[in-house]
């Protein structure tokens, strides 16, 4: 065993996330938006749809449920099983997503993705469907600043982390969704029932 190896390893794991989120200039504003956007979808009545892929479909599900329970903002994922076999079966993988937007979304709902890479098919086949079908969309990505998914959403919001590691970025986004939960709640400490 090498501790002194793996403590320089977390130091240095810890230090990168930590000079990611110095750049917070950069988040603040963003995540503000992101909080309007939020409460606009809310008092409208409408939803929030969360997807990704991987570590990102577990944000996605982490989000939806905070969102409902805590927030108390409708929101939803797309992570059952037999959803995404049945779809994926039917209209490709690439499609499926597209496909359950098609079925679940409605005009003005909002639809937040996650995806470090911003290049997954699926995903941004998800973010065309939805800017052709009036559906707001949040993009949160990372590795490249010219990634297909930003610049797909070029004109709405996108949260870049910039960073070249998928688990960092992960992490990030995680953080930055459930913070923007509390934003929305308007408090860090909450009684959970």
């Amino acid at each position: 065993m090498n501790s002194q190896k793996d403590s320089k390893f977390l130091h240095n794991y810890i230090s990168d996330i930590t000079n990611v989120l110095n750049q917070r200039k950069n988040y603040l504003s963003n995540l503000l938006k992101l909080k309007e956007l939020i409460i606009k979808i809310k008092k409208k009545n409408k939803k929030i749809i969360f997807v990704g892929n991987g570590g990102s479909a577990a944000t996605a599900s982490h989000a939806s449920v905070d969102f409902t329970k805590n927030a108390k903002i409708k929101s939803i994922n797309f992570n059952e099983a037999d959803l995404i076999t049945c779809f994926s079966n039917d209209y490709g993988y690439k499609n499926w997503i597209k496909e359950a937007l098609n079925f679940y979304a409605e005009k003005e709902d909002l639809l937040i993705i996650f995806s470090c890479s911003g290049k997954s098919k699926n995903l941004l086949n998800a973010a065309r469907y939805a800017k052709k079908n009036q559906i707001n969309l949040v993009t949160f990505t990372g590795i490249n600043t010219n990634n297909p998914l930003k610049k797909l959403n070029s004109s709405g919001l996108n949260i870049f982390v910039n960073s070249k590691s998928y688990n960092q970025i992960e992490i990030i986004h995680h953080l930055f969704i459930l913070v923007t939960i509390d934003l929305c709640i308007g408090k860090k400490n909450y009684p959970v029932s």
